[in-house]
């Protein structure tokens, strides 16, 4: 693709190219991410020298770009990193390990063409999975940069992300999901490209399970990007009527209702998926333990509305499921003293729950 079909895709985006980044501030990028990234994934066959002459050669450039959008945007067309003018070199190291694994997960053919980045496919007439490999690859540069769990509130859920900034709702989600298969899968498949992670986590929840949540993952970054371009009209122009700007708001909270109404059908379903599926594999009392720890924990990691209940609904359920099922297991007497102790746990937890609710730490107002 020539530079004017390049410029012609940026500026859809309301990207305008400045000017490329000097040599001193790529080489002060490059040393900060081959740092953070081999630093933090001493397992993963990175190797900083290496990592620091591929992000050196990264094609980098300063543009103009919308508020609302990322301060850096990764271009796959021509494997290029865009970053917003005014950003310090510090600020530009920090946006700079997220674009770079994006350049590091890419998969081209003999042909140069595109066909495989991260979690995303783009074998198919359309692309799969594009939002589902954003949130991955914005926990792993959150990982890599040392960032703290956040408690935040957009859209009206209230929920902890690594990521309050960037995909903070998306980030949530995969949250979730790595809780399940484990964040060692979800990274290698991340950085290196594979299906790991998505056989991983069809074996623990079902093939329709992950469809349905990858799909919604897109849904609501193309309902966040729809947000934001119609708050980069109402910026641009100053002269727009009550009636019109009032018709962009509108628009704009049924997007914000649209996006909560996702994430907790996704939420829901990723839970209930999983810990159904895992109830019909407990067999022992040592199972039915690590079963009521998982699930207790996960209420630690969920997002949360006013009138959101249907965890604390769903944990009594399995409980007492899972209360019925201890005393089957317990019908071997050799098994009786365990079978007390954890009884005894599991209805203290439960109490503590239904008279506490889900705890919520602090709280950040977007």
């Amino acid at each position: 693709m020539n530079n004017t079909n390049i410029e012609n895709d940026l500026k859809k985006d309301g990207i305008t190219i400045v000017k490329p980044v000097d040599t001193l501030t790529i080489t002060l990028i490059a040393k900060f991410v081959a740092e953070k990234l081999t630093t933090t994934f001493i397992f993963y066959g990175l190797k900083q020298n290496d990592l620091f002459v591929r992000i050196a050669r990264v094609p980098m450039y300063i543009a103009k770009i919308p508020d609302g959008m990322s301060e850096a945007n990764y271009l796959y067309k021509n494997s290029s990193i865009y970053f917003k003018e005014g950003l310090s070199i510090e600020e530009m190291q920090v946006y700079a390990v997220h674009e770079f694994i994006h350049y590091y997960q890419e998969l081209k053919d003999k042909k140069n063409v595109l066909y495989r980045l991260g979690l995303c496919d783009f074998t198919n007439f359309k692309v799969y999975g594009m939002a589902l490999n954003e949130a991955a690859v914005q926990l792993i540069s959150s990982k890599a940069l040392k960032s703290k769990v956040d408690i935040v509130k957009y859209y009206g859920i209230l929920m902890p992300t690594i990521s309050p900034n960037c995909y903070p709702i998306i980030c949530n989600l995969i949250t979730q999901m790595a809780y399940i298969t484990g964040e060692q899968v979800l990274f290698d498949s991340t950085l290196y490209s594979n299906d790991n992670f998505k056989n991983s986590f069809i074996n623990l929840c079902g093939e329709k399970t992950f469809y349905i949540v990858q799909n919604n993952f897109d849904k609501i970054l193309n309902v966040e990007e729809k947000i934001i371009k119609i708050n980069y009209i109402l910026q641009e122009n100053n002269n727009l009527s009550e009636k019109l700007i009032s018709k962009y708001s509108h628009k704009i909270l049924k997007y914000k209702n649209i996006i909560q109404n996702t994430f907790i059908t996704t939420q829901n379903l990723i839970l209930t998926s999983y810990f159904n599926t895992k109830f019909n594999n407990v067999y022992s009392a040592t199972e039915v333990e690590e079963y009521r720890k998982k699930l207790y924990n996960y209420k630690d990691i969920i997002g949360t509305t006013d009138d959101y209940s249907y965890f604390n609904n769903y944990y009594i359920n399995m409980m007492t499921k899972l209360s019925e099922k201890l005393d089957n297991i317990n019908s071997n007497i050799y098994l009786q003293p365990y079978k007390v102790n954890i009884f005894s746990t599991v209805v203290n937890k439960l109490l503590k729950l239904v008279n506490n609710g889900t705890e919520q730490i602090g709280t950040k107002m977007s």
